[in-house]
């Protein structure tokens, strides 16, 4: 499957079937495993012909179903893999795939929403303790821009101070010598980062970005975390 933030949501490609089962309905683009290949190099083939996808910035193997039942035409297994896009890649897809929001999918085929559940669960997950959000974002980023992708993933709003003094204390971004173009409200440009590394690297193996905590009516929201401390289990917080 897919993932790509849009328009500052988690979206993710589905194709809409026009044969039996499920005839109708929407699914993750896959097929079956030529006799000669690799899983991972059938999950790309499946992409690039049957959705137009060759912007791939990062591809893992997710999980295998192996219900008796998940398809009424038989024992089927399947191996699920996912799929990262940057941001800003505009990718062509036929007229039978869409994006779709992650979190207001139309009804599925198979146990195919079950699966988009894991993998929103495992890129949550990994953008605590890994660098993954390079697969995210684009080449070069604002903190404001790195945040909103962060948020749009881990689904729960994120302090763009504390996103970016955790990243920069791991070493996972940097600043660029360039910066933003100035907006129209003027003020200075912000700086570009980019990630330091663009292929996969844990972190911090015990880090768990945590939503804010809720607050009561009639109390005023707390001070971010002490920029000095341990951030083993850092907690992101919203912005007052």
């Amino acid at each position: 499957m897919v993932l790509q933030v849009r328009r500052k949501r988690l979206h993710v490609l589905l194709w809409q079937r026009a044969a039996p089962p499920y005839e109708g309905m929407w699914s993750l683009p896959g097929g079956p495993l030529g006799a000669d290949e690799r899983l991972g190099t059938s999950a790309g083939r499946h992409l690039a012909t049957k959705v137009d996808l060759t912007e791939i910035a990062h591809l893992e193997q997710l999980e295998t179903r192996s219900d008796p039942v998940r398809d009424p035409r038989g024992r089927v297994l399947a191996t699920a893999y996912l799929a990262l896009v940057s941001a800003d890649a505009e990718p062509r897809i036929p007229g039978d795939t869409a994006w779709h929001d992650i979190q207001d999918l139309p009804p599925t085929a198979f146990d195919h929403g079950s699966i988009v559940g894991s993998a929103r669960e495992r890129l949550r997950a990994k953008l605590s303790y890994t660098n993954i959000g390079f697969a995210l974002a684009p080449e070069t980023f604002t903190i404001a821009q790195l945040r909103n992708i962060y948020a749009a993933s881990l689904g729960h709003p994120v302090s763009a101070t504390n996103l970016q003094r955790i990243l920069i204390r791991r070493g996972v971004i940097e600043a660029t010598a360039s910066a933003a173009r100035p907006t129209a409200l003027g003020g200075r440009p912000a700086t570009l980062y980019r990630f330091a590394a663009q292929t996969l690297v844990v972190t911090n193996p015990f880090a768990a970005f945590r939503p804010p905590s809720p607050v009561a009516p009639g109390t005023v929201p707390g001070p971010d975390p002490d920029p000095s401390a341990d951030d083993d289990q850092p907690v992101i917080v919203a912005e007052p």
